[in-house]
């Protein structure tokens, strides 16, 4: 669905200024409220450059459709300011904000053809029709609509609809597009399609665009920053990149990933890292001293001990399962840990508390590792895994902080 909020040519003296400065977006403390207690967006602060790609990523319920429509006004800030451009628009109206939503529901009228659709909302405008078939035409040319103006909705793909959706946002030449999960009803193939299309259409737009997901590929695949939220609270903004390779905490870590971060609780004595049944020497250089520790191993971190370097330390596990995806293989192994069930990966991640899962007695940690699928592997299988320290992750226990990473390799 696209809702087009609108700024009339008579917008307010600050609004307009605001266009000379730019067209970012700037959010400082804002909080949301419902009720008496329920608090859904909590004293976000978050600046959104001219151009950028923003995306606003987290588990459902975690505020970021909120904080979506504090930005559009199409809720009312408890707290805090929003800003567009130079302009306080906190307490300006929705349709004063020239903003274009587009959001999962394509709610296209059906008695319309595609031009119809496109067109509307610049007859709301009153925008004369030379005007209103150029806007149309030059849209249609860019989303590949120019031989379906003439067709019904009804007469439309998924992928179609959704195209027409987004056109009818761009017609409007925006500040910025605000969009709320607008592929979640695509199918998995297609939506892949749309992901490298919204990539392609931002950059030949280069207009202000926050994008709301749960789902972190398309997180990572397109946004230029990421801000992770978690129960109204920003949890960390920054690039996809350091995000994966240096998340602020224990629940940015497992969040961001696909699969997900292997989490375990292990301990650091005498220079080795023990977990389970294995334990791994660190150099001396590195900077954490013997403590409790949650350790976190990227699935891609893993290797085939057969072909990865023999100074390497390895982990001899046994395969439970075994996803053979073609190019890659990922097994899952346990390790005789417990789940890690940090109240800081809570949402996190789909892992199953013990006795909630299929295997009800079964409360060790699993574990993925990605290696290379040339290698026929089968469940049951003895593997030797090889893995570098210097790409591990430590977080506290207790709070789910950051502690750091191995400095160095392993010792000898």
């Amino acid at each position: 669905m696209t809702v087009d909020v609108e700024t009339p040519r008579d917008t307010g003296e600050a609004l307009s200024a605001s266009r000379r400065d730019g067209d970012g977006i700037r959010l400082d403390g804002v909080t949301k409220v419902f009720g008496a207690d329920v608090t859904a967006v909590d004293d976000v602060s978050l600046e959104i450059a001219e151009g950028e790609f923003m995306v606003l990523v987290g588990p459902s319920g975690c505020g970021k459709s909120t904080l979506l429509r504090l930005i559009a006004g199409l809720e009312a800030v408890s707290a805090g300011r929003v800003y567009i451009g130079s302009a306080d628009v906190t307490d300006v109206r929705p349709q004063d904000r020239d903003l274009a939503m587009v959001f999962q529901n394509y709610a296209l009228y059906p008695h319309m053809t595609v031009a119809g659709n496109l067109a509307f909302g610049l007859r709301l405008r009153r925008l004369p029709k030379n005007e209103r078939a150029r806007r149309v035409l030059e849209v249609a040319g860019k989303l590949g609509l120019e031989e379906l103006l003439d067709r019904k909705p009804s007469e439309l793909s998924g992928g179609q609809r959704q195209r027409v959706a987004m056109g009818r946002a761009m017609v409007r030449e925006p500040r910025a597009f605000l969009m709320d999960e607008p592929l979640s009803n695509l199918d998995a193939k297609l939506r892949v399609t749309m992901r490298a299309e919204l990539a392609r259409l931002h950059e030949r737009l280069g207009v202000t665009t926050v994008y709301v997901t749960h789902d972190q590929i398309e997180a990572m695949t397109l946004g230029q920053r990421v801000a992770v939220l978690r129960d109204g609270v920003l949890q960390q903004v920054d690039t996809p990149q350091r995000l994966f390779r240096e998340p602020a905490n224990l629940f940015v870590a497992s969040f961001i990933g696909s699969p997900s971060m292997n989490l375990v609780e292990a301990e650091l004595v005498d220079g080795r890292l023990r977990f389970g049944d294995h334990a791994l020497p660190l150099a001396e250089t590195t900077r954490l001293r013997q403590r409790r520790v949650i350790l976190g191993i990227r699935p891609t971190d893993f290797g085939d001990g057969a072909a990865m370097d023999p100074t390497l330390p390895r982990l001899r596990v046994r395969t439970e399962v075994v996803e053979d995806l073609g190019a890659e293989t990922h097994v899952i192994f346990a390790v005789d840990a417990p789940r890690v069930l940090s109240d800081a990966v809570r949402g996190a991640e789909a892992v199953p508390e013990p006795g909630e899962g299929l295997i009800a007695d079964d409360t060790r940690a699993l574990f993925t590792a990605c290696i290379d699928g040339e290698r026929p592997i089968v469940p049951g299988t003895e593997l030797e895994l090889a893995v570098d320290p210097a790409r591990f992750h430590f977080f506290d226990p207790d709070t789910g902080a950051v502690l750091g990473r191995a400095a160095a390799a392993v010792g000898a």
